[in-house]
């Protein structure tokens, strides 16, 4: 006898206390069997894709603390590094700030000199003041050019004054130019053109008068 216990669906065909059923007896166990082996199947996939899809939310997770880690990391380092260069730049900056209001307080104090104005008695006294303005000024010049112009150590140049001094020059060499160098120039330009024009000329007629 089947078990008491076991649902309906759940009792299987017990072949060694049921010999004598009938045929459709039997065919409906069989069927019975066949349901619960494809609701086992269907379970068993259904089972599987979860475990497939846990799998691969586990493995983005995994993916997203690296990458996040990772990230957080790198950005931390290079705020770092920009906060050391910004305060450089800052500190840079002020420095030249600081060295362009004392070179324009100097150029104030220099352009006032004015030999013109001085008292006679007073001229050795205003002289000698003139004179130490002038060597500060230089001596300021000097200690802040290395600040300005890193490079200016190395040749023992001054790149401000030499690009300051190409400038005046080249702007004054262009602006000495007047109306006889342009005519010259000119000329120089178009007289080989002229001779080559008349060679062209001479050559052409000679051809014309050659001709029978």
């Amino acid at each position: 006898m089947p078990d008491p216990r076991l649902r309906p669906d759940e009792q299987f065909l017990d072949l060694n206390e049921e010999d004598n059923l009938s045929t459709e007896q039997l065919d409906n166990q069989v069927q019975k069997a066949q349901e619960q082996l494809i609701a086992l199947k269907r379970a068993q996939d259904t089972l599987e894709k979860q475990k497939r899809e846990l799998e691969e939310l586990s493995r983005r997770q995994e993916q997203l603390q690296v990458g996040k880690s990772e990230m957080i990391d790198r950005f931390t380092r290079a705020m770092v590094v920009l906060e050391r260069e910004t305060y450089d730049a800052q500190k840079r900056v002020e420095q030249l700030q600081g060295i362009h209001a004392s070179f324009a307080q100097h150029v104030a104090g220099l352009e006032m000199i004015n030999p013109k104005t001085w008292d006679s008695n007073d001229m050795n006294r205003e002289l000698n003041k003139a004179l130490s303005a002038v060597d500060d000024a230089r001596a300021e010049y000097g200690k802040s050019l290395p600040k300005i112009s890193p490079e200016s150590d190395t040749d023992g140049g001054d790149p401000i004054a030499a690009s300051a001094g190409y400038q005046m020059d080249y702007a004054h060499h262009e602006s000495s130019k007047d109306f006889a160098y342009w005519l010259k120039a000119g000329l120089a330009f178009t007289l080989p053109l002229c001779a080559l024009g008349v060679v062209l000329v001479f050559i052409l007629y000679s051809l014309l008068t050659a001709t029978p």
